[in-house]
């Protein structure tokens, strides 16, 4: 699903916006995707739903103190989110003009990795604590819901719908769906993400980081650097994922036939 919703994405920006139709499809299919979410919960056995129970004290009675008391942090938290997301805003523009690069970069390294911040910090907690799932979960729910909601209601709320650069539109987003595809045979091999595969993925955000700086300030090295990625290491990598994609693949049809 992550996959189709990037490459849907891609589609709709190949002409230059997110219009506000666009972010209607985008925003409508949050809507039936979290439908879709909660019925698959309501499916799940009665062992997992007794475990969400306990972990979350699902049932307790609450007290008026208590309703109270929630709705004062969800409104604190609205409130701080709010202001917290303007700081953010305008200290990314001043960036962006100080050192003489596009909004764009700016909002694809700071603003992108500020709002991550607290994905990072839920998804180590729950790999520390052995709630693996939630971790994987927690990526990949949060990218479907960027793509879907964030996007769809900028494009919604924006009167001229949202402008996607051509930069965006010719490397960036299409980043964007290889990674998608790449999380398929690495969650796959396994059912797990080993070490060197999260530092795979680490290392290639430095690439893609370190490549976006490298283009802002078109320097010399620029042409050698996609050289090496081209044709060196983008092909090593995607051969290693599939040929253990595809030896996964054996493995987990040989035991199912035994």
């Amino acid at each position: 699903l992550m996959i189709g919703v990037s490459i849907m994405v891609f589609i709709m920006a190949m002409d230059g916006v997110i219009s506000r139709i666009d972010g209607l499809i985008l925003f409508s299919g949050i809507v039936i995707y979290t439908v879709f979410a909660i019925r698959q919960s309501r499916r799940e056995t009665a062992e997992i739903q007794q475990e969400y129970r306990e972990e979350f004290d699902v049932g307790r009675p609450q007290s008026i103190v208590d309703w109270l008391k929630n709705i004062g942090l969800i409104v604190g938290g609205l409130a701080l989110l709010v202001l917290g997301a303007g700081w953010l805003v305008d200290g990314a523009i001043s960036f962006a003009r100080m050192f003489g690069v596009s909004e764009l970069v700016i909002g694809l390294t700071i603003v992108a990795v500020g709002t991550s911040l607290p994905e990072i910090a839920t998804s180590i907690i729950a790999a520390l604590r052995g709630e693996r799932d939630i971790a994987v979960g927690n990526v990949v729910g949060s990218n479907i819901f960027n793509l879907l909601s964030v996007l769809g209601l900028t494009g919604i709320v924006a009167p001229a719908g949202v402008n996607v650069a051509s930069a965006a539109l010719n490397f960036d987003i299409p980043v964007m769906i290889a990674v998608a595809v790449a999380c398929l045979p690495i969650f796959f091999t396994g059912r797990l993400i080993a070490r060197w595969e999260g530092w795979l993925f680490l290392g290639y955000y430095i690439a893609y980081t370190l490549y976006l700086i490298l283009a802002a300030s078109q320097h010399t090295f620029l042409p050698a650097f996609s050289s090496v990625m081209v044709l060196f290491v983008l092909p090593l990598t995607a051969l290693t994922l599939l040929f253990m994609a595809w030896r996964a693949f054996r493995t987990e049809r040989r035991i199912i036939t035994s």
